[in-house]
């Protein structure tokens, strides 16, 4: 198994940033951690750095202001496949995703079939923990929404919990990836999926976050609605690829 990198954007994070990387720092295997913070106004970017002065297999990639999710996991794909890679992961920083997950989402994509796996909510064995009833019905309506306007059998497509093959990302024009809140989540594994990859979805609880300040809001939600409609139909003349490396 080569370098396996984990992705983790940050705003306003400066309560959960140290446990993160103590917790990640803790699992029985080496991972590199990338932050790509977004001029966070707490503090959070000094504290990275202050990490980096004595592990220098932290990184960060500061940037002026709010670009949003999408493009901050764009940012950090492209240092990951610069930088060479074999495994790409994203997780957020709030423990809403469990770092212990990490090894079952990476042992997943360690073969010669799956490429991409995606710690999911919705399968067996997953679920959710300390939402309200609202937002879980609107999560999982979400979820079955974008089932039948993508016709694409992943019961869980806004998770953001993901580990990619270095392959998947190169072959992606990731350039072409539009959308910049959960959506961007939806896209990539459409565009990975029209491409021929293989995605595992592996069961995860996920936990609302104890510390901090969610992210969403009515834009993303409108991003999330009427994009996924626009995305499909552009599917039927456009293509995410850039080169083809994978034989479906």
């Amino acid at each position: 198994m080569g370098g396996i990198l984990v992705i983790i954007p940050t705003y306003n994070e400066k309560e959960n940033v140290r446990k993160i990387t103590s917790a990640i720092r803790s699992l029985p295997m080496h991972l590199d951690i990338l932050f790509v913070d977004d001029g966070s106004p707490d503090g959070t970017g000094r504290i990275i750095r202050e990490m980096m002065e004595t592990d220098h297999h932290i990184h960060l990639i500061e940037r002026s202001g709010k670009l949003g999710l999408g493009t901050a996991y764009i940012v950090g794909f492209k240092f990951g496949i610069q930088h060479g890679y074999d495994f790409i992961c994203e997780m957020d920083a709030d423990f809403s995703h469990q770092p212990k997950d990490l090894i079952r989402l990476i042992k997943a994509c360690d073969n010669n079939y799956f490429d991409l796996s995606v710690g999911s909510r919705y399968v067996k064995g997953g679920g959710i923990q300390n939402w309200p009833s609202d937002r879980l019905f609107l999560s999982y309506g979400a979820s079955l929404y974008v089932r039948v306007i993508t016709w694409m059998n992943v019961k869980d497509p806004t998770a953001g919990f993901v580990c990619y093959k270095r392959q998947v990302l190169e072959t992606i024009d990731l350039d072409k990836i539009k959308f910049v809140g959960y959506a961007f989540q939806i896209e990539m594994k459409f565009a990975a999926k029209s491409l021929g990859f293989r995605l595992k979805e592996i069961p995860i609880v996920f936990t609302d976050r104890v510390e901090g300040v969610s992210k969403m809001n009515k834009s993303i939600i409108s991003e999330a609605i009427f994009g996924v409609i626009k995305m499909k139909w552009n599917s039927f003349w456009n293509s995410y690829r850039i080169k083809r490396l994978h034989n479906a």
